[in-house]
């Protein structure tokens, strides 16, 4: 990157590209200055502005490019104002708003990472879920009502309820119940959302995602027994994170 504008125009980039979020340009006074919001709950995650030097007290009146982002954790915040290139949050809340400056003195990464810090601070419930970072889930499988067993005999990837909160790029270890009873496979979440409607006394489907076999485990390996002795697993009645012993043993 060369130059102020590179920078700007990679933030720019980085912004559409990881959050599909476009610029909003709300005041004739000021066309240049750049707003990105959620477009669910409205709220602001990043504002790029252009201002005076002096403004912000620094030496000189030349224009100075800068983003605002939203920290909330307040020790955080202490300690980069204390770094070369932070400023308190100009014409934002400096309680929890940060200037950067985009002269180079905050390396573009750094910069990257405070806007997503932003971004999540700012955003709903379900958008934070869909942003956070990958997990792992035990999720129930009822030979009653699938053939489980022998879903992946001809195909190692198929569609599947889509358990909440579950998110691609998810783990999710498949629990077959009565009469099995154990975990018997382990799989990635490749796609979520997929439109689909379904109801009768026993189930209601919504949405399913699709997951991609990675791992087999023989029905006497993580018996129901052995969760609940070894792994404190007591019952598996919906989608639920599991214990990092489970965790590092299921690998």
């Amino acid at each position: 990157m060369n130059g102020m504008a590179s920078i700007k125009e990679e933030i720019s980039n980085y912004i559409k590209k990881k959050y599909e979020a476009d610029p909003e340009y709300l005041w004739k006074r000021y066309p240049d200055y750049a707003v990105y919001r959620h477009d669910d709950n409205r709220k602001w995650f990043v504002i790029i502005m252009d201002v005076d030097a002096d403004r912000l007290g620094l030496h000189g009146t030349e224009r100075v490019d800068i983003i605002d982002v939203k920290v909330d954790d307040m020790m955080l915040r202490d300690i980069l104002l204390k770094q070369k290139g932070y400023l308190p949050g100009y014409h934002m809340n400096k309680g929890s708003w940060i200037t950067i400056l985009l002269d180079g003195s905050v390396p573009y990464d750094d910069i990257c990472n405070m806007i997503d810090t932003s971004f999540m601070n700012t955003a709903s419930k379900k958008k934070k879920d869909k942003f956070r970072p990958v997990k792992e889930w035990i999720i129930p499988a009822n030979p009653k009502y699938y053939d489980i067993e022998h879903a992946f005999d001809n195909t190692d990837e198929i569609d599947w309820k889509q358990g909440a909160g579950i998110i691609k790029g998810d783990t999710v270890f498949m629990y077959v119940g009565s009469s099995v009873s154990a975990v018997l496979y382990k799989c990635k979440v490749t796609e979520i959302d997929i439109p689909y409607e379904y109801e009768d006394k026993n189930l209601k489907i919504t949405a399913l995602m699709k997951i991609k076999l990675q791992k087999r485990y023989a029905p006497d390996e993580f018996t129901f027994d052995k969760m609940k002795k070894e792994f404190g697993i007591y019952a598996v009645r919906g989608p639920r994170g599991i214990p990092n012993s489970l965790s590092e043993a299921l690998k």
